[in-house]
């Protein structure tokens, strides 16, 4: 087609790339989630394409399911680079970890109860499935957002989106491996000694890969880190291991390598040049994890039919789920955190995992009845319900630093009294 021409489509790419650059920078201002902008910026191209007839003759899935992809491996690298394992921080590791887990399982396990009473042929099952991603905090929306709220909260929802992002996935993948029947009869212990040996085999490729990257003197060795990782990635997959923990350890590792690194293990570390590549990856990360998030989302734009979001089915189902999320996130923060729980209450957006995870669901698993208008209903509302929060609490801390500048501490001069002057009070 003409529009498809090579020039054509490295215009585009770049404009939405400089687009989704002042999308960020609008979000730090307005706490408005530019992942929403993308999406509307991929509808409004789903229009334009129409207009010219080019949307029929693209087939976009595969380009999502590849985005997807490299999309999941880096969000958990990113998350995990972040990660910071100190003994101070124990308990507020703790404290995240368990609000995290909590709050996953019992909103996977509302959430599949509505999906099995409200859409057709679904069972149990599949509902838990298509419940996972439903239920994850999504890091790619939450960690930018909270960069003006207190060390404290900005600290806990980093940790839990991260806990949940990490958990969610590892439960998604467990639930697509029982409802294959070579695997249905492994359970939770098969799954559990599955895991450990992913983490044994991803400690020893970790160290390795520390120490083989530090003696490299090319400046090229990033990327060609990146390709090792996503190479263990494929061929933990091809094996049947749990290959996003290879990312996950690997990530922990070179973030806390102090920690890692102890006793005679330290003699084997040269930490100057080590964190050169955890500085460096660190930004190639982020840099990569924001073109892949700034395309996935902007095609999921162009692939979605805003019709479904007219059904009344689609608006009560997902109606139901989103009030079952803040109910539930309301209890445990008030059990775990106390009565400070604005914004953190409202914050709790769905994103760039759901809608991954949505579209890794197995053939053999999908769900005709059910509509994808669901899955764009919750991100949306989730998401305008996150920013509402955080523009009130931006608004309190505003009005609280008005008032204590109207009202400032009164102090007067003071002059230390003289021998002279203590003597006669003393006399007194």
């Amino acid at each position: 087609m003409e529009i498809l021409t090579s020039y054509n489509l490295i215009i585009a790419a770049s404009v939405i790339l400089i687009l989704s650059f002042f999308f960020g920078e609008l979000s730090r201002k307005t706490n408005i989630p530019s992942v929403l902008m993308l999406i509307i910026l991929g509808i409004v191209l789903k229009f334009g394409l129409d207009a010219v007839g080019g949307a029929e003759s693209i087939n976009f899935f595969p380009i999502l399911e590849l985005l997807g992809i490299v999309g999941l491996i880096m969000i958990v690298l990113e998350a995990a680079l972040e990660l910071e394992l100190k003994r101070e921080k124990s308990i507020p590791i703790a404290k995240a970890f368990g609000i995290a887990f909590i709050g996953l399982m019992l909103s996977i396990w509302v959430a599949a109860l509505i999906l099995h009473e409200f859409i057709p042929d679904m069972s149990m099952e599949a509902a838990w499935l298509y419940a996972t991603p439903l239920s994850i905090l999504s890091s790619a929306i939450i960690i930018p957002s909270v960069s003006g709220l207190s060390d404290t909260k900005k600290e806990f929802h980093i940790y839990e989106s991260t806990f949940s992002d990490i958990l969610g996935i590892m439960v998604f993948y467990f639930l697509t491996g029982q409802m294959d029947a070579a695997e249905h009869s492994s359970g939770i212990i098969g799954f559990g000694g599955n895991v450990i040996l992913t983490v044994i085999l991803s400690l020893i490729a970790s160290y390795l890969i520390v120490l083989v990257f530090q003696k490299i003197k090319t400046h090229t060795k990033l990327f060609l880190l990146i390709a090792v990782l996503l190479l263990l990635y494929a061929i933990g997959k091809k094996m049947h291991l749990s290959s996003l923990i290879i990312i996950l350890v690997f990530g922990l590792l070179i973030a806390n390598m102090p920690l890692f690194f102890q006793g005679r293990l330290r003699k084997w570390l040269h930490l100057e040049k080590a964190k050169h590549i955890y500085e460096g990856l660190h930004v190639i990360t982020m840099e990569t994890a924001f073109v892949v998030r700034t395309f996935f989302f902007v095609i999921f734009g162009i692939t979605i039919s805003l019709a479904s979001l007219a059904s009344m089915n689609v608006a009560m189902i997902s109606g139901l789920i989103i009030l079952s999320i803040y109910i539930i996130r309301f209890v445990i923060l008030r059990i775990f955190v106390g009565k400070d729980i604005v914004p953190q209450l409202f914050i709790a957006p769905r994103g760039l995992i759901t809608i991954l995870l949505f579209y890794a669901i197995p053939q053999n698993a999908r769900v005709a009845g059910f509509e994808a208008g669901i899955l764009l209903f919750i991100i949306i509302v989730t998401s305008l319900i996150m920013t509402a929060a955080m523009i009130y609490d931006k608004q309190r801390t505003s009005r609280a630093v008005r008032k204590a500048l109207d009202s400032p501490v009164g102090y007067e001069r003071w002059k230390a009294p003289s021998i002279e002057v203590l003597a006669e009070k003393a006399e007194k």
